[in-house]
């Protein structure tokens, strides 16, 4: 190995700015198309702005990225696929229109205990958003009515035609504190996933479980991620309507 150094006479006290290449101006320019803000970021080491001695500043705070009308494919038990689900995911209308990890555990929870677990049997999913635990529940061999609030429908109907599931799976309007559905007959199960979240709903959210629950042997499955104090509110409220217990 050897090393080459410029000759003294060569230095210069104004080096030439570098050359950038007709290329590296259009591929900047089509970045600024697609983001007219990224030189105000600071997520990105890459822009040619920015000094490793300068102090940056975030002008523009940096956004997550949206999430519009794409398709994921999902597979449950994650570690022996028994069904696997093709999910139409759209922030569009708010949250409820992802896919969310509670979802995730509760799919592979149920489809870890296997197709005889649900077989049959009367199942009710509520704060479906995208429907993908009622969907997991159809294909294990349950007949599932997915629910939630009006603007979440489309979503849900396209997931379930997404899956060839019409057979098994209906979706419904269930607004928590209203009554449910009439054509929904009682549950053997229930299914919540990611539903303790907003404190005001808590109290409606129990309402509309124990109308739904008439039979004393009704399950329901609840998987949630811990975020606040105030979710305890919640399981407090509900242990004045059912006995529960960590799975």
């Amino acid at each position: 190995m050897m090393a080459v150094t410029q000759p003294t006479s060569l230095l210069l006290d104004n080096p030439p700015e570098p050359v950038v290449s007709l290329n590296e101006i259009a591929l900047d320019e089509a970045l600024d198309a697609l983001d007219p803000l990224r030189h105000l970021r600071t997520d990105s080491d890459a822009s040619e702005f920015a000094r490793a001695d300068e102090d940056t500043v975030a002008i523009v705070p940096l956004q997550p990225r949206s999430i519009l009308g794409e398709t994921i494919r999902l597979t449950f038990p994650v570690d022996f696929p028994l069904v696997s689900i093709s999910l139409k995911v759209d922030a569009s209308h708010g949250c409820g229109g992802i896919a969310w990890p509670a979802g995730e555990v509760l799919s592979n929870y149920i489809a870890f205990r296997g197709i005889g677990y649900l077989q049959g049997k009367n199942i009710v999913e509520v704060g479906s958003g995208t429907g993908l635990v009622g969907l997991v529940a159809g294909a294990l061999g349950g007949t599932v009515w997915i629910t939630d609030q009006a603007p979440l429908l489309d979503i849900m109907q396209q997931n379930v035609t997404l899956n060839n599931l019409q057979s098994c799976v209906s979706v419904r309007e269930l607004n928590w504190g209203e009554t449910p559905p009439s054509d929904i007959p009682p549950p053997e199960l229930i299914l919540a996933a990611d539903c303790v979240y907003f404190e005001p709903a808590f109290p409606l959210l129990v309402q509309t479980l124990s109308e739904m629950a008439v039979s004393g042997s009704t399950e329901i499955l609840f998987c949630y991620k811990k975020r606040r104090k105030a979710d305890k509110r919640f399981f407090t409220m509900l242990k004045k309507k059912f006995s529960w217990a960590e799975v």
